[in-house]
């Protein structure tokens, strides 16, 4: 029974040789979820073993370029594939534009719905739920309307579900995705408790000036988030192509949040079962 995120890009908007953009799947008990579709994130998935097919919903935090130019080929993949059920997407409501380009103007219009709902991006509600998750949204601060995502499972798993033993019971776990956005209290405060978090650390602290004037977060901040959060592990990523050495970055958060990783391309992050 895993829950689990897999990185499939950890980079920012400027393009690096060994940075793809930023991608996410998450595994819930073995349905698949993408958060966010930079450019490449199809490819990245053949990488990792992950078939688009087994995407369930993809979530998309804001409409920058890294986040989300992937999805166009992603889709007409879908459909050379022979998918014929419908795609959820989540995200902002210019998205639904974007959509609607791809679908009418960008080559032959794939054979499935393209199945669309906005989420505000100024408030925190939950935008979508099945007999295993549920997903909220949560608000951030950046320079674009932009929501991060709380994904957390429903109802208390048995022994016997997740290990074919019996009992006793564990606890539902939970995983915050909050990317891009300088850093917000309010967003620590919504996610509380979250065992895996995900926060950009876009800089290194040194440069924590042109974090703020282009809305985002250093490694540092990212760790005092964690922190504020009390998150059980913290995984920095959508990093700068300035930064060759990413140890620099996870040293400085780690110097706040000690159980801080970070999110090398490829890498999976699994939170284990725990007793309530």
């Amino acid at each position: 029974m895993r829950f689990e995120v897999t990185i499939l890009g950890n980079g920012s908007a400027s393009p690096a040789a060994d940075k793809h953009q930023t991608a996410h799947v998450l595994n819930v008990r073995e349905q698949f979820y993408l958060i966010d579709c930079g450019e490449g994130t199809r490819h990245r998935m053949m990488r990792v073993g992950v078939s688009p097919l087994k995407i369930r919903a993809v979530f998309i935090s804001h409409i920058h370029g890294d986040h989300v130019y992937g999805l166009a080929p992603l889709i007409s993949s879908l459909g050379l594939a022979g998918k014929r059920t419908p795609l959820k997407i989540f995200g902002p409501p210019a998205l639904g534009r974007l959509l609607d380009f791809f679908q009418n103007e960008f080559g032959q219009p794939v054979d499935f719905e393209l199945d669309f709902t906005p989420v505000d991006p100024t408030s925190h509600k939950l935008v979508y739920e099945n007999r295993s998750m549920e997903v909220w949204s949560i608000p951030l601060r950046h320079r674009t309307p932009t929501t991060g995502y709380l994904f957390k499972e429903i109802g208390t798993l048995t022994a016997d579900s997740a290990t074919q033993n019996r009992p006793p019971n564990y606890r539902p776990r939970s995983y915050a995705y909050l990317s891009d956005t300088l850093p917000s209290p309010k967003a620590a405060g919504l996610v509380k408790g979250v065992d895996l978090m995900y926060h950009e650390a876009t800089f290194a602290h040194i440069d924590r000036r042109l974090a703020r004037d282009t809305g985002h977060s250093t490694a540092t901040e990212a760790a005092r988030i964690a922190l504020k959060a009390g998150a059980g592990e913290l995984i920095i990523g959508h990093f700068s192509s300035r930064y060759k050495d990413l140890a620099l970055l996870e040293e400085e958060a780690r110097a706040i949040f000690p159980n801080t990783r970070v999110a090398a391309e490829g890498a999976t992050f699994s939170v284990s079962l725990k007793k309530t």
